[in-house]
């Protein structure tokens, strides 16, 4: 029996980036499926576990811990097998900027509670529009600072921090009907993403709690 129990969303790109960096680990988990559209996340026995109401939690044993980044730099220190971050500085330090980038400046602008108020005080088509306007200057940031720096993938050719939260964005950016032509370097890198074995079976279409018509 494994100790790790994910708490997890299927469409959550925070708990998409922790499914990866598990899967890159090589570590086994039991999934416990959070449903959000039925409001899973703010019933008590949940709270209790992260008492902020978000996906993804993880326990590890009798250890409880929320926050996506936490979750990984946690995983990270305890599991060293298949690093996440590089051991040079400088290159360390990009894939931080990067990570930054995307869970500050561009995740929580399209989280599930934000894009409903939108929905119900505006409409549809402004939804889509804030999506659209966020994921474009976040993208467009993050196309310059890696042109230096990538190699297959983000920071070079191993997949470090960067790749583990800039492929949960890039995926969940095509529900939009987000134009990534704009955008050669991340296209590429999304692409070589497709291809890892830990990656695909990290993804949102492939998780228990998938609703059959997405698989």
């Amino acid at each position: 029996m494994t100790s790790l129990q994910l708490y997890s969303f299927f469409m959550s790109t925070s708990a998409y980036s922790v499914r990866i960096a598990l899967n890159l680990k090589g570590l086994e988990y039991e999934y416990k499926a959070v449903n959000l559209f039925t409001w899973e996340q703010h019933r008590p026995e949940y709270l209790k576990i992260n008492p902020i109401g978000f996906v993804p939690s993880l326990k590890d044993g009798d250890f409880v811990l929320a926050d996506s980044f936490a979750i990984i730099m946690y995983l990270e220190e305890k599991y060293p097998q298949h690093p996440l971050l590089p051991r040079d500085l400088k290159k360390k330090a990009v894939n931080y900027q990067v990570a930054s980038i995307l869970t500050s400046s561009m995740q929580p602008l399209i989280r599930l509670p934000i894009l409903i108020y939108i929905r119900q005080n505006l409409s549809d088509d402004e939804k889509i529009s804030w999506v659209h306007k966020h994921l474009g200057k976040g993208f467009a940031a993050l196309e310059i600072l890696l042109r230096d720096h990538a190699g297959k993938y983000a920071t070079g050719d191993e997949i470090f921090l960067a790749d583990v939260f800039l492929e949960p964005i890039i995926h969940a950016s095509q529900r939009y009907d987000f134009d990534m032509s704009k955008y050669p370097l991340l296209s590429r890198l999304s692409m070589a993403y497709q291809q890892v074995p830990a990656i695909q079976a990290a993804m949102p279409e492939n998780q228990p709690d998938a609703p059959p018509l997405t698989n």
